[in-house]
Order: C-alpha cells, then structure tokens, then sequence
C-alpha cells in the first residue's frame, strides 16, 4: 500500500512549471495522497511567457491524475484570511479532512539592502512568508486534533540557518518561520501534530533558473560561468532539483517520520548557512 494512502495534502504554492511546489504535489500523490493544490490567481511571467496561474494548476492536476494519482486545484491567497477560511471549506466540502498541510508559497519581497528595505516590503514579505502560513496552520489544526494527529510542513530555506547580505526581510521572515514550526511542534505534539521546517538551498526552478540568466546577462559571463560562481560553496558544486525537496517533504509526511518533529531539514548540497 501507499505510505500515504488515505490521507489528504493541500499544498500551497503550486502553480510553477519547475517549481518546489509543483514536485511536492506529484510526489505526495505517488505515495497515495489526495492532492489539493493552490495558488494565486493571476498570470506568471516565465521567461518569454506570460502564464495563467489557473491553467498551470489544472496541468498539474491532468499531470497527476495521467499517474495514476488524485487531486484538485483551488484558488488560494496566503495573504487573505477569507481566502484562507474558504479554501479550508472547499476542502472539507469535497474531501472531509487535511491531514497534511505544506507550506511552499513564498516571496522574495524586500530583496534589498537593509538600509534601502522599506517597511511596505518588509510587510509584503511577513504577509506571504510568516503570516499566511500561522493562519493556515491555525485553520487546520482543530481538525488534525479531532482526526488524531497530522503533519504540517514549512517550506524555508538556508535563510532560515543563517543570513546573506541584501535579503533582509525574507531572511528574518524565513528564520520567523522556523520559529512557527518549533511553537506548532511544543504545542501540539501531545495531539500527534508534527510540524517541520525543511531548508532549500540552490534548487534549479524557473526563479533560480532566471535568476542565473539575469547574473549571466549582467556580468557578461556564460550561464556555465555563473554556475561555477554561485556554488563554489556548495559540498556538490551543484543545484539541487525540486524533486529532491520533495523526497524531505514527503518523508516528512510519512510514517518513518512519525518521531520527527521540530526540526530544521536542509536540502542544501552542503551549502554553508552563513553568520
């Protein structure tokens, strides 16, 4: 049988065509989950196209019912708490429960220099990487305690072990994150709640991917050239994939990891943490 069989996943964050999001979702549903999948509405600018947010979640959907496999997708703002609360009952309309929440919807919202961060970026960035996941987390957590127990996994990041210059706000969010797994982890342990944080580092997906473009165009150097750059601090001299993200989550998920909890799992290739 399926390590998940039986069980329910929302999963936050989606919509990305090479996203972490996206990988979660399949894997979770290869091991047996019912997949509930979400994000903004709204289009995406990837690369030279621009991308209905929509049509890419049903994709995954199609993508996961061609393998066998079950989900839904659903419109979901982190940053509303209405949104929050009728995603919820859409969910428990169609499928009863959750039994395992992921938070993967980020932004790099206030990607700045400290100095230059202004508190309306500092407050977009708390809204999509802290807040929204607090109220999700709050909004699953009766049920998980009247289902006997479930799982909450907090996608972070190496920022959330340490810091880099010139990302202060989604640092300090990402380390708040960290924070909100070990609370979830105290708190609700005794009602077989487990709740983690895993830590990505280098992951190749469509952001990283345009990022090491955009450093290629601006520096005058190869894609090849930035690479070799970007991890030389890396143990394996190389990006991760999404998909080995979604080996931690789903391990996090199943039931080896049922005396796991409040951890910090970096998915990283050895990257150092920073100060």
């Amino acid at each position: 049988m399926a390590s998940l069989a039986g069980k329910v996943a929302l999963v936050t964050g989606a919509s990305a065509p090479l996203g972490i999001g996206r990988a979660i979702a399949r894997r979770l549903a290869g091991d047996g989950a019912v997949v509930v999948v979400t994000d903004i509405s709204g289009s995406v600018e990837l690369g030279n196209e621009v991308l209905d947010r929509s049509d890419l979640l049903q994709d995954l959907v199609a993508d996961v019912h061609d393998a066998g496999g079950t989900g839904i997708a659903l419109t979901l703002d982190v940053t509303d708490a209405g949104s929050i609360q009728a995603c919820i009952a859409e969910v428990k309309r169609q499928l009863s429960r959750i039994d395992i929440l992921v938070n993967n919807a980020g932004s790099l919202a206030g990607s700045d220099v400290f100095l230059s961060t202004t508190p309306a970026q500092w407050e977009a960035s708390f809204r999509v990487n802290l807040l929204g996941p607090m109220v999700l987390a709050q909004a699953v957590i009766p049920d998980m305690q009247a289902n006997g127990g479930g799982r909450i996994i907090n996608i972070g990041s190496t920022g959330s072990l340490g810091a880099e210059a010139g990302f202060g706000a989604y640092t300090a969010m990402k380390h708040g994150l960290v924070g909100l797994s070990k609370t979830i982890a105290a708190e609700f342990g005794k009602d077989g709640i487990l709740c983690n944080t895993v830590c990505p580092g280098y992951i190749s997906t469509d952001m990283h991917l345009a990022a090491n473009e955009r450093l290629a165009q601006e520096s005058g150097l190869s894609v090849d050239e930035i690479k070799t750059r970007r991890y030389a601090d890396v143990a394996l001299r190389q990006a991760g994939s999404p998909e080995d993200v979604a080996a931690a989550v789903a391990y996090l998920a199943g039931p080896d990891a049922s005396y796991v909890t409040g951890i910090n799992f970096p998915v990283s290739g050895g990257i150092p943490f920073g100060i």
